[in-house]
C-alpha cells in the first residue's frame, strides 16, 4: 500500500508544483495517474521513491515513511521509468547481478527470476553483450527486469510503454494485473488514456499540482453524467484548470 499524506513540493518559496495532495493507493490494484504534461506526476514520483524531497507532508510505503525510513521504504518498491538510465558499459548479466547483490538475492533464486522473466520478454539471447549495444525498447525490456528481481510489493511504473514493442507491451500489461491479482500495488502512470480505461482498477487525474478526481471509471462517469471514454471525460475534467 502507498499512502500519500498532506504532500505539497515547492521548488521556489510560496510556489507550489504540487498542493496538499492526498491519495492512498491500495494493495491489490492497479492504479492509473493521469494529467497533462507539467501536471505533477513525475514529480509525485519522484517524491514517493526519495529521488526528490517533499516540502510538507510524508508517503509511506507498506507504513514506512520514504523521509523518516527511506531504505525500509525503497526495499518495498521497484520503480520503472520512461528512461532507461543504466549503466551502458557493462553486460545485460552483469548489470541484472548487480541489482540482484544490491538487495542480497541469493544466487539460486536470481538464476531462476532471471530466466523466466528474461524468456518472457525474450532479452535471453543477448544479456552477455554491452547495454550500450540494446536499443531503447531493449534497454526499457532490461530495466523492467531489474526491477522484479526483487519482487517489490509496490510497483511504479512512470510512462513505461515508451520504446516497447507491441509482444513486449502486451507481456507488460499481463504482469501489471498479475501483480495486483498478488495483492501488490501497481502505480502507473500513462498519457495512453485508452490503454488506461481498459486495465486500470482506479483512476487519479491531476493538473497543475491539485487533484482533480480519484476514482473508477464507472465511477467518473456517473459523477460527470456522460457516458464518454476516458480519453473524453479527462478533456472535460481538465479544461478549465
Amino acid at each position: 500500500m502507498i499512502e500519500i499524506k498532506n504532500v505539497s513540493k515547492s521548488y521556489k518559496e510560496g510556489i507550489n508544483v504540487i498542493n496538499n495532495l492526498n491519495l492512498t493507493i491500495n494493495n491489490g490494484e492497479i492504479f492509473g495517474f493521469l494529467g497533462p504534461n507539467g501536471a505533477g506526476k513525475t514529480t509525485t514520483i519522484k517524491m514517493m521513491t526519495g529521488i526528490l524531497e517533499i516540502t510538507e507532508g510524508d508517503i509511506l510505503i507498506d507504513n514506512n515513511s520514504i523521509t523518516k525510513s527511506p531504505i525500509e521504504a525503497k526495499k518495498r518498491l521497484g520503480i520503472v521509468q520512461d528512461n532507461p538510465e543504466i549503466f551502458l558499459k557493462l553486460k545485460g548479466i552483469e548489470y541484472l547481478n548487480f541489482i540482484a547483490d544490491v538487495y542480497e538475492i541469493s544466487k539460486e533464486d536470481r538464476i531462476n527470476k532471471i530466466k523466466e522473466l528474461t524468456e518472457r520478454f525474450e532479452l535471453g539471447d543477448v544479456l552477455d553483450n554491452k547495454i550500450q549495444s540494446y536499443s531503447h525498447g531493449m534497454r526499457q525490456k532490461l530495466l523492467i527486469i531489474s526491477v522484479l528481481l526483487h519482487s517489490p510489493d509496490n510497483w511504479i511504473l512512470d510512462e513505461p510503454m515508451t520504446g516497447l514493442d507491441p509482444k513486449a507491451s502486451f507481456e507488460l500489461k499481463k504482469m501489471m494485473r498479475e501483480y495486483a491479482n498478488q495483492n501488490k500495488t501497481v502505480f502507473f502512470s500513462t498519457h495512453i488514456l485508452d490503454i488506461a480505461e481498459r486495465l486500470c482498477d482506479r483512476i487519479g487525474i491531476i493538473n497543475k499540482g491539485n487533484l482533480l478526481f480519484v476514482g473508477t471509471y464507472e465511477e467518473m462517469k456517473k459523477e460527470l453524467k456522460e457516458n464518454k471514454s476516458l480519453e473524453e471525460l479527462f478533456m472535460e475534467i481538465t479544461k478549465n484548470e
